[in-house]
């Protein structure tokens, strides 16, 4: 049975302590128990971002604010920004969450640029790849599978896999430019992004945009949102095994 794994918060434990204590989950435990199985507890559950943002490591250029609402990460940018989920991740696992592109006339809301990182590393270090200025370039050093949704004013959806040592081909289907792609103005969209096997996925909406069978696959790294010069709301987070 696949498990949630909740990013977020400290009481994982606490749930499943409660879970525990209801009759129904201590007799599905001691059942199993008699029948020498054993029990998977499911965790389930949306994600918030806390005020303190404390499972996420900010890397934002000088003329951007970013901030957690009510459980909803609000990032409003001028020059580049990456928000890093601390905990790395070891595939197969997705990640999942939704996204709106803020656009009322506000001074960073440009309709541009939802992107992200998968399974990234750094080559030249075993720690999460942080410490970087947020300004675009920083990351082309990175080993990572990485989306720009809406980049290039909102021209272009692209996959790219980041090598490690610099180059981040673009190739032939991953240069997405049809209307469907690209983004709306205040519209919510939810995101799926796999690491699996040797697959790179990223689905928007329940549609698979892109798959990419990868010859030698990125099977651990961090995951992180990214976007430049735009107004987003992030909530709904999760990462499932």
């Amino acid at each position: 049975m696949p498990t949630a794994i909740v990013m977020n918060f400290n009481d994982e434990f606490k749930a499943i302590a409660r879970f525990l204590v209801l009759g129904r989950g201590l007799a599905v435990l001691i059942a199993a128990t008699l029948l020498g199985g054993c029990v998977t507890v499911p965790q389930t559950r949306t994600v918030e971002f806390d005020q303190a943002l404390t499972r996420w490591s900010v890397e934002q250029m000088p003329g951007g604010t970013m901030s957690a609402r009510e459980g909803t990460l609000v990032i409003e940018d001028q020059d580049g920004c990456t928000v890093w989920l601390r905990q790395k991740l070891t595939a197969p696992v997705e990640i999942s969450y939704d996204v709106t592109v803020v656009a009322k006339g506000g001074r960073h809301d440009r309709v541009s640029d939802v992107n992200c990182f998968w399974m990234a590393t750094d080559p030249a270090s075993v720690a999460m790849p942080a410490g970087r200025s947020g300004r675009f370039d920083a990351y082309d050093s990175l080993k990572t599978y990485y989306v720009g949704m809406g980049g290039n004013e909102n021209t272009t959806t692209r996959f790219r896999r980041y090598a490690g040592d610099g180059t981040k081909p673009l190739l032939s289907g991953h240069d997405l430019r049809g209307a469907e792609f690209l983004l709306e103005p205040n519209k919510t969209y939810h995101l799926r992004i796999i690491a699996r096997d040797d697959v790179a996925e990223f689905w928007r909406d329940g549609k698979k945009v892109f798959s990419f069978h990868d010859p030698a696959p990125l099977t651990e790294g961090w995951f992180g949102i990214r976007t430049v010069h735009s107004h987003l709301e992030v909530g709904g987070f999760r990462v499932k095994k």
